[in-house]
């Protein structure tokens, strides 16, 4: 096994069957995981049971309320979009299950069917997004919260639910309607690797906590476009068996909608995680 560090953020592992790890093999997955947050793997020959068995490794599978579940395997959700569809599952910077009380540890997207051209996926890091602010805005971040919502994605109301066909997803958006919002520090110390990581996503992020809606977008929308600078993003192109593991509190991604009248088949599994703590401002070693 190879670990190959990527450009901008995550690694690549190579000279691996998945099929076939040893309790070796998946220590130093694990460790990598920890710490690169993001790791690719190309070659791959999974079923959907070999999925399930290599997504358990890092813990339990999350059955997803709002995409379609595999008929077979209920833990692994279809990630579609047909040739008539013009909405893509993922377009968009977001972290998945930022909206839960105990967001998920991270997702394991499998190609399935792929368009000739298009259908990349972007990542950036939030170590990264942290590290790169200024001191004084680290400080002020340190003490802040901010509200995570699914309603205005996944609810009744919501432009992906009235654009997207119902292939793609179970018809339970009142479930996104009932679901109450969530509050995480806007800096996290990661559960993992105890770093710092900015734990806010344009997906399901709502606002600041305690601040009211201008004085949240001006800082919000400064903080999305200063993660996304082009030399920090990562763009991982699909290819016939191959992988994305990510951490949903390390990274950000944004799957890329430029195939229209082409089909794009994925396979999802997301692993649960559990409360995020704040970065302890007594400790903090801001730099």
């Amino acid at each position: 096994m190879r670990i190959v560090p990527c450009r901008a953020v995550g690694a690549e592992v190579k000279d691996i069957d998945l099929r076939d790890l040893s309790a070796e093999d998946e220590r130093v997955l694990q460790e990598s995981f920890a710490d690169y947050g993001l790791l690719f793997f190309r070659d791959q020959a999974l079923s959907e049971l070999d999925h399930v068995k290599v997504s358990q490794i890092w813990g339990s599978i999350n059955i997803n309320r709002f995409f379609k579940p595999h008929s077979d395997y209920a833990e692994i959700a279809l990630v579609e979009k047909e040739p008539e569809q013009t909405v893509a599952i993922g377009e968009g910077w977001h972290t998945d299950h930022s909206y839960d009380v105990e967001p998920a540890l991270g997702s394991m997207l499998v190609a399935k069917e792929l368009p000739q051209t298009g259908g990349d996926t972007c990542f950036v890091s939030m170590y990264s997004a942290f590290d790169r602010l200024s001191e004084g805005l680290k400080r002020t971040l340190l003490g802040l919260e901010a509200v995570h919502s699914a309603k205005h994605v996944f609810g009744s109301a919501a432009q992906f639910v009235k654009n997207t066909a119902s292939t793609n997803r179970i018809g339970q958006a009142d479930l996104a309607d009932d679901l109450l919002d969530s509050v995480h520090p806007m800096v996290i110390r990661h559960p993992l690797s105890g770093r710092p990581a900015l734990y806010v996503n344009p997906g399901f992020t709502l606002r600041i906590n305690g601040w009211n809606e201008a004085e949240s977008r001006s800082l919000l929308d400064f903080l999305y476009e200063h993660a996304v600078q082009a030399e920090f993003v990562e763009t991982f192109k699909w290819t016939p068996g191959s992988i994305a593991f990510w951490d949903n509190r390390a990274t950000w991604h944004s799957a890329q909608n430029d195939y229209q009248g082409q089909r794009r088949i994925m396979h999802r599994t997301t692993i649960n995680g559990s409360a995020l703590e704040a970065f302890d401002l007594a400790s903090a070693r801001v730099r």
